[in-house]
């Protein structure tokens, strides 16, 4: 009996150790539980630094070495004329009305200039036709300059495209893949011009949150401040945190970015139905309530079928003729098993889900109902139609 008391309650009816222990870890579990369900992610993946972005960047140029399917020279001027320029330049003289190929196609060459990129390293490109070409399958492209916004040339691409579609077909059948007409040259720039912005040099720096929210900015700047321990966050809006760089802070700019990325934050949302009508897709955020409301679903079907039987005449008759006769059959199908179901006040996401499910609902007939909810002031959320 001493033992057994031990491990539950002592002579004087109070807890053991160990019992208190277990009580103790049961709390702590209660109390960290809200925190470990609620989800949190680095601030790298939710927020942009200032200055640390992509810059965009086109060119127009040839492909040449394609197997019959470039632009036809008669009815694509702009790579006519291209071809001729480029051979001039080469020194050779092809102003000519004979002038006929199709083995060079016009095309428009896209990249992205990546942050913090230098002189002579390498990006990926991207090649589309601009004519009436069928396909850039076995093409080469030409030095092309790559320009920014500026009007500046960053980039000079040139090579083999890679196409993964392909296109093949006769006079009464063609089998297409994929889109012939556009491919992508790995590492088929070479940048030469590099964005003049030093990071380093910076006092403060921009966080902005790629979706915007006031709890979420307000839960990083307290993050920011209470990794660095000191005040050197400050909320702007419901988008923008300043960081201000400490005069002593070791590494400087980089290093104090370098460590505010890792921070985690839990991050907010606001309540938001989006639909895309199109497709039938609904995506629904986990905030998103309802107010008490009964919703009735019954489908109405009418199906219409044509059916045309001809009528000839008998064997050997001297005036009968052969006819066709319209035969429509009409039906009408009313589903009398659908039912009334109400939805109580502060439901959450699932039970909503649960509740049409219950129903028989379909994602279409969804989007309806979700859309008459709303209009009713029912649903506590923001309905977008993509």
């Amino acid at each position: 009996m001493g033992r057994t008391a031990a491990r539950g309650n002592d002579c004087k009816g109070r807890p053991g150790a160990r019992t208190r222990g277990l009580l103790g870890l049961l709390a702590l579990a209660c109390v960290l539980w809200p925190a470990a369900v609620q989800a949190q992610a680095r601030i790298k993946d939710i927020a942009e630094f200032e200055g640390v972005r992509d810059n965009h960047l086109v060119g127009y140029g040839l492909v040449v070495g394609l197997d019959g399917t470039g632009d036809d020279l008669d009815s694509a001027v702009f790579t006519r004329e291209s071809l001729i320029g480029m051979l001039q330049r080469l020194g050779a003289s092809a102003r000519s009305e004979d002038l006929d190929t199709n083995n060079v196609a016009a095309v428009m060459v896209t990249a992205n200039l990546p942050p913090f990129a230098r002189q002579g390293n390498r990006i990926d490109i991207t090649v589309s036709a601009l004519g009436d070409a069928q396909s850039l399958l076995g093409g080469t492209l030409l030095v092309t300059p790559l320009l920014g916004a500026d009007g500046e040339v960053y980039a000079v691409g040139q090579g083999p495209v890679a196409v993964a579609g392909f296109s093949a077909g006769g006079a009464a059948e063609e089998v297409r893949k994929g889109v012939a007409t556009a491919g992508r040259i790995p590492n088929g720039a070479i940048i030469e011009r590099e964005l003049d912005f030093d990071i380093a040099r910076l006092k403060s720096v921009k966080v902005s949150l790629r979706n915007p929210d006031f709890t979420t900015a307000r839960r990083l700047t307290q993050a920011v401040n209470a990794s660095i321990k000191a005040p050197v966050a400050r909320q702007l809006d419901s988008a923008t945190v300043v960081v201000e760089v400490p005069p002593q802070y070791p590494g400087g700019t980089v290093a104090l970015l370098t460590e505010i990325e890792q921070i985690r934050v839990a991050t907010d949302q606001t309540a938001r139905v989006l639909i895309d009508e199109q497709s039938g897709v609904i995506v629904m955020g986990e905030n998103v309530r309802i107010s008490t409301v009964a919703i009735a679903q019954g489908n109405l079907t009418i199906r219409i079928s044509e059916t045309p039987q001809v009528s000839q005449p008998n064997p050997f008759s001297p005036s009968g003729t052969t006819e066709t006769v319209d035969r429509t059959n009409i039906q009408v199908t009313e589903d009398g098993e659908r039912r009334m179901a109400v939805l109580p006040a502060g439901i959450s996401l699932q039970e909503l889900v649960n509740g049409l499910n219950a129903l028989g609902v379909g994602p279409r007939d969804m989007i309806t109902i979700l859309q008459a909810v709303k209009a009713a002031g029912a649903l506590q959320a923001e309905i977008e139609v993509m």
